[in-house]
């Protein structure tokens, strides 16, 4: 019973990644993170390697399945497909309809994130350099000001936004749709998903599972020989990151996609005032403010119930074991 939970679990924290993953300015990273199941899910990419795939093609399926923690992988997969398939309509529409207060929740959301992978780092000097430096380079990468690349939809340019939009999505404060949306192809690819364009949707998933196994790798090696600089280096990616999901914007140009649809080309971040005075409509302030606050009351008690989970697994553990060396005795 206690593992059937634990995967129904881990399906709802695919679904959760998979929600992120849909907004081009939240991380499924991100997610992944608050929910406690990062570095899990970069060792179980990262097992996915050319010595167990070689168990899989020799018929050894359950030593395949174990020693890449497939039960995990599976369930999650299985979450983050389901929110592609069921909600992108639904919060495509509440960007289009509510934007301010979708940003403002993310906002909230990833800015308490933030906290939390800070506070698990050993600040000095380097860790110190390595946030900067990488809230600098999130800061860059996320503008807003940015302007797409092109519209290409060659299957060789669907192929590598797939390697390096996947690369986006496992680093939390880097946006995989953010990254399409500057490769051009984000409302292309939402599209296929929309009509099961399977073609185009097997050439990205290709791609994606060739950029995430050779990054897992790096990240799972840069976790084991440098782990505080890069916990500062993530917390600085998602600090960054908040340049992009602050939730007043002013459209500088537009541009019109693959479907003749209009959609903003350059934006620029205002403060409140500035987007009333620009737009001519409503800020929101009050709501923005206190759905920023819902997104930071979310993230902390995900992570005041992880704790005392975990302390209760860990007090279970312990009586198990006790039981077991009297039994022994």
């Amino acid at each position: 019973m206690k593992y059937i939970k634990n995967l129904i679990g881990i399906y709802l924290k695919g679904m959760a990644m998979g929600a992120a993953d849909v907004v081009p300015g939240v991380s499924g990273g991100t997610i992944a993170f608050i929910t406690g199941i990062y570095e899990r899910l970069i060792q179980a990419i990262k097992s996915i390697g050319f010595a167990n795939l070689k168990l899989l093609f020799t018929g050894k399926f359950r030593l395949f399945w174990r020693n890449i923690d497939g039960s995990f992988l599976l369930c999650l997969v299985l979450g983050i497909a389901t929110s592609f398939f069921t909600l992108a309509h639904l919060i495509t529409w509440l960007l289009d309809t509510y934007p301010i207060l979708v940003w403002s929740f993310f906002f909230g959301l990833v800015l308490s994130s933030t906290y939390l992978v800070g506070k698990g780092v050993k600040w000095e000097w380097r860790t110190i350099l390595a946030f900067a430096l990488f809230t600098i380079v999130s800061f860059v990468i996320t503008s807003p000001e940015n302007a797409p690349l092109g519209t290409n939809s060659a299957y060789w340019y669907i192929f590598l936004c797939g390697v390096i939009a996947i690369c986006a999505m496992i680093l939390p404060g880097i946006s995989g749709s953010f990254i399409l949306v500057l490769l051009g192809q984000y409302y292309f690819l939402l599209h296929a998903i929309k009509t099961v364009d399977v073609p185009i949707l097997l050439l990205f998933i290709s791609g994606a599972f060739i950029g995430i196994v050779s990054f897992a790798n790096l990240l799972s090696w840069l976790f084991k020989h440098f782990k505080m600089i890069t916990l500062a280096s993530l917390a600085g990616f998602m600090f960054g990151s908040l340049n992009k999901i602050w939730p007043w914007k002013h459209t500088v140009s537009t541009y019109t996609d693959n479907h003749d649809m209009v959609r903003p080309l350059i934006e620029t971040n205002v403060s409140p005032a500035e987007y009333e005075q620009l737009t001519g409509n409503i800020n929101h302030l009050l709501y923005a403010i206190l759905f920023i606050v819902t997104g930071i009351v979310l993230v902390l008690a995900v992570e005041f119930i992880s704790l005392k989970l975990k302390k209760k697994a860990n007090k279970t553990d312990k009586q198990d074991k006790v039981i077991m060396t009297d039994f022994n005795m």
